[in-house]
């Protein structure tokens, strides 16, 4: 079984880590930067944090997905504003039989996937674990939570079972939905809630049930989002918005979001992926979204102020 990791960031190092840690299966990263694959290559991906600290050096990294020739399964990891980009460097490592999974942020990337390579070959994901990019192949796994998976048309297959098992073997937490697009809203509400907040105001996930205003924005964003989903016509996987915002703060209490990580950074944010289509699908729906265009605006506000990285 081969697996190609595509993008080296927090996410895709801590799965390809731990299914290569496995050593069930020959794994893959691929990087589009030559020279960052090379040094992780030669160094391999350290995992501290949970599980304690080792490095995992049984995997090949390349920048080239030419040299990989095949994969059975290739899992999607890049930030969703480089959804496109990543796709078409994988397509021609593609077969009949290759499965290809989005575990990423935000809305579309079923979709932009689906139109380059086939939507037959999708399967779509979410996951909470959470991992914190300490330096070139070096991460934090700083949280543990289910990786929901499920096909596009709600089935339960054999295949989506198949991968399910594969994650299994390399003690990732799984799950598997008949309603997927309810689990990818879910965890959109989640991250557009907490996410342009701590990005704004440079608090832990955690931080933010501290304080009655943040508390207070939590909120107002949970139910405007959700709102949306219900006028989308979007089952979520729970009855309470704002409850689950609250539970996964206390949660991941000392995350450093991912958002805010890219702003720190000062790296381009998945803002328009996540609060940005928010604001986008209600007005599809004529549900007005204050809260969500006002946090889109502050982020690409701090994203104008420096250089952001394309």
């Amino acid at each position: 079984m081969k697996i190609v990791v595509v993008g080296p960031g927090a996410m895709g190092c801590l799965f390809a880590g731990l299914l290569a840690e496995s050593e069930l299966y020959d794994v893959w990263l691929l990087d589009k930067n030559e020279i960052r694959a090379k040094e992780i290559s030669d160094y391999g991906i350290t995992i501290e944090g949970i599980g304690g600290k080792r490095t995992i050096e049984n995997l090949h990294v390349v920048s080239n997905s030419a040299l990989i020739r095949y994969a059975d399964l290739i899992i999607i990891s890049v930030k969703s504003y480089d959804t496109l980009k990543a796709t078409d460097s994988i397509k021609q490592i593609i077969r009949d039989n290759t499965i290809v999974i989005t575990l990423q942020n935000g809305l579309n990337n079923v979709e932009t996937i689906s139109e380059i390579i086939g939507k037959e070959k999708v399967i779509a994901g979410i996951t909470s674990l959470g991992a914190t990019m300490l330096d070139v192949g070096h991460i934090r796994h700083a949280g543990v939570g289910d990786t929901v998976i499920g096909e596009i048309d709600g089935t339960i297959s054999k295949r989506i079972e198949s991968v399910a098992e594969i994650f299994r073997n390399a003690n990732i937490q799984i799950k598997i939905t008949d309603n997927i697009y309810g689990s990818i809203w879910g965890k959109l509400i989640i991250n557009a809630s907490i996410n342009p907040i701590t990005a704004i105001t440079r608090l832990s996930n955690g931080e933010l049930l501290e304080h009655e205003y943040t508390r207070n924005l939590l909120r107002l964003s949970a139910e405007e989002s959700a709102n949306v989903a219900l006028a989308s016509n979007i089952l979520l996987p729970y009855d309470d918005p704002v409850f689950a915002v609250e539970s996964t703060c206390r949660v991941t209490h000392l995350n450093v979001s991912s958002m805010l990580q890219d702003v720190l950074k000062g790296k381009k944010t998945e803002i328009d992926a996540i609060n940005g289509e928010i604001v986008k699908e209600g007005k599809k729906n004529g549900i007005k979204t204050p809260i969500n265009e006002s946090l889109t605006y502050l982020i690409k506000g701090i994203e104008s102020s420096f250089r952001v990285d394309n």
